[in-house]
């Protein structure tokens, strides 16, 4: 087995990438929404951190964290948010497509076992980032516009003055430019 190892930045925001097993539709369901952001609002007072951005799409959720000055341990905030969505939500899913690998080590069908990472190196890089999270339901054509869809930061970036409400939209049949980190999805663990 390889010996993956995370980086450990203290205060650093990351990106991350979490997707459902066998990429699951769970978050299809508002209620389950509702479920990850409780127990990310747990995790929140357990572990302190900051959302920076979010997305929910059925299948998967994309975040940039911003961790405190001497804390570097994402992967325990990952794991604890992982955990309590699934016990949340596990005794309501089918078990019959659970692989074997899953039945023998006593795994709910929740969540891939790992996760997608990358460190937030500069200014470019948080930009770059912060446009995928919010371009990514336009880029699954879930909407047409990142205004529309209701499981994002974008409306909180737009309130703060980041975007404008038209960005990367097509209402009004506007041509919408589609910079390289809408094609990217390989470089975000999608």
């Amino acid at each position: 087995m390889p010996d993956y190892r995370r980086p450990v930045v203290p205060g650093a925001t990351v990106f991350l990438t979490v997707v459902t097993y066998r990429r699951r539709p769970l978050f299809a369901d508002p209620a389950n929404v509702a479920l990850l952001r409780r127990a990310l609002g747990q995790v929140r007072t357990e572990w302190p951190f900051e959302v920076t951005a979010a997305v929910v799409l059925s299948d998967h959720v994309h975040f940039l964290w911003t961790l405190p000055p001497h804390d570097a341990d994402f992967s325990r905030r990952v794991g604890r948010v992982k955990a309590l969505v699934t016990k949340a939500v596990d005794p309501i899913l089918p078990t019959n497509d659970l692989c074997e690998s899953r039945r023998k080590h006593r795994e709910a069908g929740v969540w891939q076992r790992r996760f997608w990472d990358h460190v937030i190196r500069d200014e470019e890089d948080f930009e770059r980032h912060m446009d995928y999270i919010h371009f990514n339901p336009v880029k699954h054509g879930v909407v047409a516009c990142p205004h529309a869809w209701p499981w994002s930061s974008f409306r909180h970036w737009v309130a703060q003055g980041t975007y404008d409400l038209r960005w990367g939209c097509s209402c009004e049949d506007r041509p919408v430019n589609v910079s390289d980190f809408a094609r990217s999805g390989a470089a975000a663990g999608e």
